[in-house]
């Protein structure tokens, strides 16, 4: 079993026909990922290396069978791709578009859960389930199956702590970028809920960052609810306040949202935090090991 993205998985992508779409669509199939479909409007009729291109994602799900959308449209047309998707039958939305607007978003958030389809992202990396399927921008040779879920707000953190225990000689039961933008789709607490209830998981790595209080939230979560155990990482012990740092979501007002509060708060709840991937790392393999 693994979570969001699996054998199952039916993949359809809005922007198939672009440059950077169709790079990694590519990639993904060329995994194993099962890619039935693209969409771009006007282009129906066509095809992307074989994957049937149509106009509609509604059309892919009842001509193709696609169950999961990936969104790699402009960030100006990619909320309403997104809403396209959710009305169209699919189960699952990971959004990799950068930049779309606040306002758009925090109206798509609400459509998808009232919908009650799981949407990932925007701004993220995407969704691996090492040697099943993987959905976004991963680069899976970072990963091996396993028995640790990652679950991040950086791309290439996650990258990095992959590989490190790779080198380590442990894998990953499934990977889930929820991105860095102040509004999206899955939190913390969403993934972890996944994770807690997937028989493959049996530690859990959160890399998080500054701004926000998601990591505090989700303090409170692990302690009241998730079992298995969880080390975490929190990107921007130096960052100056009042400065955005990459993200749009990480940005620190005053002393809430800092490195350093995410770490005691988390502590606090039991969750041992590295202060770098390195160390993080280390931490999950000694814990997993020891358990």
């Amino acid at each position: 079993m693994s979570i969001v993205v699996d054998n199952d998985t039916k993949l359809v992508v809005s922007g198939l026909t672009g440059r950077e779409g169709s790079f990694h669509s590519l990639r993904n199939r060329d995994y194993g990922t099962d890619l039935v479909a693209g969409v771009t409007p006007g282009k129906g009729g066509q095809d992307v290396a074989g994957a049937p291109v149509f106009d509609t994602i509604e059309e892919s799900v009842e001509e193709a069978g696609a169950n999961t959308s990936m969104i790699f449209v402009p960030a100006r047309f990619a909320a309403a791709a997104i809403d396209e998707a959710i009305e169209s039958g699919v189960h699952t939305v990971i959004a990799i578009t950068e930049g779309i607007p606040v306002l758009d978003m925090l109206m798509t958030y609400w459509k998808a859960k009232e919908a009650g389809v799981r949407l990932i992202g925007p701004n993220c990396p995407g969704v691996l389930s090492p040697g099943k399927a993987n959905v976004g921008i991963i680069p899976a040779q970072f990963f091996d199956p396993g028995k640790i879920g990652v679950v991040s707000k950086s791309g290439t953190l996650t990258y990095q702590i992959g590989n490190e225990l790779k080198q380590a000689g442990e894998g990953n039961s499934s990977i889930v970028g929820i991105g860095g933008d102040p509004i999206v789709g899955s939190d913390f607490i969403d993934v972890l809920t996944l994770f807690e209830a997937d028989p493959e998981t049996e530690l859990i790595v959160m890399v998080g960052e500054i701004g926000g209080d998601a990591e505090e939230r989700a303090a409170e979560f692990i302690e009241a609810k998730v079992s298995k155990p969880v080390v975490a990482y929190i990107a921007g012990f130096t960052a100056p306040p009042g400065r955005q740092m990459g993200h749009a979501g990480a940005i620190i007002s005053g002393s809430s949202g800092t490195a350093r509060a995410k770490k005691e708060a988390l502590e606090a709840k039991g969750v041992r935090v590295g202060e770098s991937p390195t160390e993080a790392a280390a931490i999950a393999v000694e814990t997993l090991r020891g358990s």
